[in-house]
């Protein structure tokens, strides 16, 4: 029996074994960061190294505040940032979705990226507003234009907050040199679960609450995360090597009679979003992990309750169409042959199913 074969990177990547080591020293290190004497300050020395390292690995010369993940760096900036208002996407990530309740929404096209006449129309308002943006959507992979939303932001005088958990590090200057808030998190990066961080332009524009993390974020902090973070962080991703393993698939996909959702727009290399018409996505999923093979039906956090995407819906599609697209995400490990044993699965999968129409 074939070994299985893991395409859900989006959703969580293994931890790579340098990461694994680096918590495990962690884990040895136990004095709390905070402590004044020799052990904790050891550990302080620990963390503040761990969080230079994350800091350089995303070329980020500001601020950051480690955090449990990107969910909780997003609701830092959201809930804490000095603005009169909030602005969101119609495609955000349901944690956006969540804590941006009673913001503004801002549509998108139908290739997924956000409508910037409906953004300047959104800011023309008035006050100081903070826009929540995605760099590629977790379903998609569609990319957003940091470079020209910020501009149309800060010059109507607001806050840029880019939720980057699906972002390696180094992926795109224009977060790095456009963004004031950038959400990231470890366990998208071969990292472990349960460690984030914040980027911060400027601290002024958060309001601290107390505790640790410059007053910003409460709790003994996760030294064995941090370290595993920074450790996973070091290892580099090769990102043109996995756009040519997602087109490789896509070639496939066009070829069988499939769909590449978003085809057209700017894209994440590690994401991709596929229709088989005619075949449900709960049938493809349940078909494809009786072969060995893990793919998602959309982000982790939404597809397990298999109601019709949102983002999908955001983007103009309809029933039955939007309940026909699996994501494939791919990541270190991911291969050539194992992409062409999912191609050829996916083959067989749709072939079958229009055998049984016929």
């Amino acid at each position: 029996m074939a070994a299985r074969l893991y395409l859900d990177h989006a959703a969580t990547t293994p931890m790579l074994p340098q990461a694994v080591a680096a918590v495990m020293e962690g884990m040895q290190r136990w004095a709390n960061p905070s402590s004044p004497h020799g052990d904790g300050r050891a550990a302080r020395a620990a963390l503040e190294d761990a969080r230079r390292r994350i800091a350089a690995a995303y070329g980020w010369p500001y601020e950051l505040l480690l955090t449990s993940g990107a969910s909780e760096s997003l609701a830092i900036a959201m809930g804490r940032c000095v603005a009169d208002r909030r602005l969101i996407t119609a495609v955000e990530h349901d944690a956006v979705l969540r804590l941006g309740e009673g913001a503004a929404v801002l549509p998108v096209t139908t290739g997924g990226v956000l409508g910037l006449d409906a953004l300047a129309a959104a800011l023309a308002g008035g006050g100081r507003t903070l826009v929540c943006v995605q760099w590629a959507n977790s379903e998609t992979g569609v990319r957003q234009p940091i470079a020209t939303i910020a501009a149309v932001v800060h010059g109507a005088g607001g806050v840029l907050l880019v939720d980057a958990a699906q972002m390696p590090a180094h992926a795109d200057s224009d977060v790095l040199r456009h963004a004031d808030l950038v959400a990231v998190s470890a366990h998208k990066r071969g990292g472990p679960p349960g460690v984030g961080a914040l980027l911060v332009r400027d601290l002024g524009i958060l309001l601290p609450t107390g505790g640790q993390e410059k007053g910003y974020r409460p709790g003994t902090e996760n030294l064995p995360g941090a370290l595993g973070y920074a450790a996973a962080l070091d290892t580099p991703e090769d990102l043109a090597a996995m756009a040519l393993l997602r087109s490789r698939l896509e070639a496939t996909i066009v070829d069988i009679g499939g769909e590449v959702v978003a085809a057209e727009s700017p894209r994440s290399p590690l994401i991709g979003a596929y229709r088989m018409p005619g075949v449900s996505s709960a049938a493809q999923l349940i078909r494809f992990d009786l072969a060995g093979v893990a793919v998602s039906a959309g982000s982790a956090c939404s597809s397990g309750s298999m109601r019709p995407s949102h983002v999908l819906t955001a983007m103009g599609w309809a029933e039955p169409a939007l309940r026909e697209v699996v994501r494939v995400s791919f990541g270190r490990s991911t291969t050539e042959a194992e992409v062409d044993r999912f191609a050829e699965l996916w083959r067989t999968t749709f072939v079958d199913a229009r055998a049984r129409a016929a």
